[in-house]
C-alpha cells in the first residue's frame, strides 16, 4: 500500500510532459525558463505540517533564486508551512550537528559531501528511494553508492543530484605549451604547468586546506597514483607506494606551479583565482566558468574544461564536486512531509539542473533529459557558451566519477576522513617540508585507522580490523 506521502506525488507522465515544457521554455527564456511547476496533488493528508529546509548556499546563485520559490509553491499547494535557509556550505556539517545534539533543527538538510557518520542520527530513507525508483527509473549507480550504506542496507542520504569534477584551464595559456587542449596526465600538468609559471608567471590553484576543494584533489591524485583510503572491504590501505608516489608529486607541483595561499583556502579561493585570471588550471566544477562568464565574460571564453587526468597507469578518475543529499534527523516531526517533498523536487528535476545552469546533474537520469540526449544542453549550452558545445566534455563524467569511497563505498570512515580534512592535511605536511611524504602518509593513515576502528565498533562499516 502506498504511503501517504507517497499519495502527494505527480504521476510519471506529468513528470515527462513537465520535463519535456522546460527543455521547450528554456530554449527561448533561460533565467525565466520552468516558472510553473509540476505541483503535486493537493494532498489533505500533509496540511498543517511544517517542513524547515537547510542547506548550503548554490554556487550557481540562480539556483537558490528559483528553489525557494519552487519550495513555497509547493507548500501552497498542500497546506504545508514552508521555511528556507541557506548558509555556507563549510557551515553545514557543524549547524546539522549542533541540531542533532539538540534534538531540534530543520526537517530536511542538504550537504554536497556525504555524511555518513552521522547515519544513527538520520532517517533511513530507504523507502522514498524506491518510490523515486518506481516513478523515474533506476537511480544512477553513483548517485546510489554516495547515500547507501551497505553493512546497515541503509540509505541515510537521498542523493538527488552531483556535479562533475573537471580541470578548468586557461587555453590560451596552455596553447603556448603546445597543450591546447588542456593537460590529459599529471605529468602534462606539471610540465606544462611549471612551463606556464616560468614563461607567463601564473600558477595553477590546487589546494591543500581543510575546505571540500582541497579534499577532492587530493582523493583524484590518490586514486589516479592508484592509492585508495581502504578497499573494497572497507579495511584501510592507505599506507602504499602508490599514495606516496601520490604525495611526492604533489610536492614537486606545489613546488613548480604554486604559491603558499593554496594552504589557506577557502572554497571560493580557486573559482576567485581563476576569474581574476591568475591561474593557468584549477579542479572544481562549471560553477567558476558561470561567475567568469558573468563578470568577465573574456576570461570566461578562454576557460575550457579537461577529464580526470591519468596517472602513471593510465587510470584517471576524480570524485563529483557536489553530491547533494538530503538527510532527514531523526528528531523531525514532519518526515512524511519531508519524503513527499522530496519526490516533486525530482519530479521538476528538469527545472533543477536547467536553474543550475547545469551544474546539477541528476542523481535519476530520466528526470533531465535533455541535459545529456544528443544535440541536448550540453552539446548546445543554453547559457551562451562559446563555442556552443564547449561542455560536451562532461557528458561521460559518470564513466571518470567514482563514489567517495572508492573502491569500497560511501561510509562513516570517509565521512570522518573528510570531515576531518586528512587527505590535503597529508598533502600539505609534505609540501611544506614539515614531514617526508612518507611520513606524511604514515600518519595520514594512522588516522583512518583510528577512525575506522570507530565506526566498526559502532556497527556501521564491515572490514576485518
Amino acid at each position: 500500500m502506498r504511503g501517504d506521502w507517497q499519495q502527494a506525488m505527480v504521476s510519471r507522465r506529468n513528470v515527462l510532459k513537465g520535463a519535456g515544457a522546460a527543455a521547450l521554455a528554456g530554449a527561448a527564456t533561460p533565467l525565466l525558463a520552468a516558472a510553473a511547476q509540476q505541483q503535486s496533488q493537493p494532498a489533505g493528508n500533509l496540511r498543517g505540517t511544517e517542513l524547515k529546509i537547510l542547506q548550503w548556499v548554490h554556487f550557481v546563485p540562480q539556483y537558490d533564486k528559483w528553489f525557494d520559490p519552487f519550495v513555497k509553491a509547493w507548500g501552497d499547494a498542500n497546506g504545508v508551512k514552508t521555511t528556507v535557509d541557506h548558509i555556507n556550505t563549510t557551515d553545514v556539517p557543524a549547524t546539522f550537528a549542533a541540531e542533532i545534539a539538540a534534538k531540534k533543527g530543520h526537517d530536511l538538510v542538504e550537504d554536497i559531501a556525504p555524511r555518513a557518520n552521522l547515519e544513527p542520527s538520520l532517517v533511513d530513507l530507504t523507502d522514498v528511494v524506491q518510490e523515486a525508483n518506481k516513478q523515474f527509473g533506476p537511480q544512477s549507480e553513483l548517485s546510489r553508492q554516495w547515500g547507501y550504506n551497505p553493512t546497515t542496507n541503509h540509505f541515510f542520504s537521498f542523493v538527488h543530484g552531483w556535479a562533475p569534477d573537471p580541470g578548468d584551464y586557461r587555453k590560451a595559456m596552455w596553447e603556448k605549451v603546445n597543450l591546447g587542449d588542456g593537460p590529459a596526465t599529471y605529468d602534462e600538468l606539471l610540465s606544462g604547468g611549471t612551463k606556464i609559471y616560468q614563461d607567463q608567471g601564473v600558477h595553477m590553484g590546487i589546494g591543500m586546506s581543510n575546505e571540500i576543494d582541497s579534499n577532492m584533489a587530493a582523493s583524484a591524485m590518490v586514486w589516479s597514483f592508484g592509492g585508495a583510503v581502504q578497499d573494497a572491504h572497507e579495511n584501510i590501505v592507505l599506507n602504499s607506494p602508490q599514495t606516496i608516489a601520490a604525495v611526492e608529486y604533489m610536492v614537486k607541483l606545489y613546488k613548480a606551479t604554486m604559491t603558499p595561499e593554496v594552504f589557506g583556502w577557502n572554497p571560493a579561493s580557486n573559482n576567485q583565482l581563476l576569474i581574476a585570471g591568475r591561474a593557468s588550471y584549477i579542479l572544481n566544477s562549471i560553477s567558476a566558468y558561470r561567475t567568469a562568464q558573468t563578470q568577465q565574460p573574456q576570461i570566461a571564453k578562454d576557460i575550457y574544461f579537461t577529464k580526470a587526468l591519468k596517472g602513471p597507469g593510465g587510470v584517471g578518475l576524480v570524485n563529483g564536486h557536489a553530491i547533494m543529499g538530503y538527510m532527514i534527523p531523526n528528531y523531525s516531526k514532519n518526515i512524511k512531509t519531508a519524503k513527499a517533498f522530496l519526490l516533486h523536487l525530482l519530479a521538476n528535476y528538469s527545472d533543477a539542473c536547467y536553474q543550475s545552469q547545469l551544474y546539477n546533474f541528476p542523481g535519476w537520469p530520466s528526470t533531465a533529459p535533455k541535459l545529456l540526449q544528443e544535440g541536448g544542453w550540453l552539446d548546445n549550452d543554453p547559457f551562451g557558451s562559446q563555442p556552443a558545445n564547449k561542455l560536451a566534455i562532461l557528458k561521460d563524467a559518470d564513466k571518470w566519477t567514482v563514489s567517495v569511497g572508492y573502491p569500497g563505498p560511501t561510509n562513516a570512515i570517509m565521512g570522518d576522513v573528510l570531515g576531518t580534512y586528512v587527505l590535503p592535511r597529508m598533502m600539505g605536511r609534505a609540501a611544506q617540508g614539515q614531514q617526508s611524504p612518507k611520513d606524511s602518509v604514515a600518519q595520514a593513515t594512522k588516522e583512518c585507522e583510528q577512525i575506522a576502528q570507530k565506526w566498526r565498533k559502532a556497527g556501521l562499516v564491515g572490514g576485518s580490523k
